[in-house]
């Protein structure tokens, strides 16, 4: 089975590398390439979604739905152990696509503090390593380490996961 030279040419575009070790974050829709500072977040608000930047080359790695981020700030005192060795001032980032059918995780329940994903109600709690709570997601939301460089936001090292679903 031959492959299509147009996908096969899209994972070598800069724009979908997957995010690594050393990028800035930048806000979804943020045509200014402005990267994110913890002074964007308030903690327990919405999360807000976010993309990894190439501050070498200023390429913003939105060319796949797999890159997209969701960026929270919550107390760092309620965070996990290890939640928290990959938080950054609070600040917690994970993939933005259910572990389930691969909708987009774009909801918050403020009251509980979790992120929801409502296709099929999965509820993934962000202070404990984006553990499902509730709902048919198979596994937790893949967690992105983050630290803080000259006040920025700042990749810390590769997800912990594999990005992506499993359909039942």
């Amino acid at each position: 089975m031959a492959l299509c030279p147009s996908l096969v040419a899209g994972q070598d575009e800069p724009q979908s590398a997957r995010p690594k070790e050393g990028d800035l974050l930048v806000k979804d829709g943020d045509s200014s390439k402005t990267p994110l500072a913890p002074t964007d977040f308030s903690p327990g608000s919405r999360p807000m979604l976010a993309w990894a930047l190439d501050l070498g080359s200023g390429v913003v790695r939105n060319g796949s739905r797999l890159n997209q981020l969701l960026l929270v700030r919550l107390d760092p005192e309620t965070l996990a152990a290890d939640t928290k060795a990959r938080s950054a001032e609070g600040i917690v980032a994970y993939t933005a696509i259910c572990t389930h059918e691969g909708c987009a995780v774009d909801d918050w329940l403020g009251d509980e503090q979790l992120l929801y994903c409502p296709c099929h109600g999965s509820k993934y709690d962000p202070r404990d390593s984006g553990r499902v709570v509730e709902g048919e997601a198979p596994r937790a939301l893949p967690a992105l380490p983050l630290n803080i460089e000259n006040g920025k936001l700042q990749i810390a090292g590769p997800l912990t996961a594999r990005v992506g679903f499993q359909s039942a």
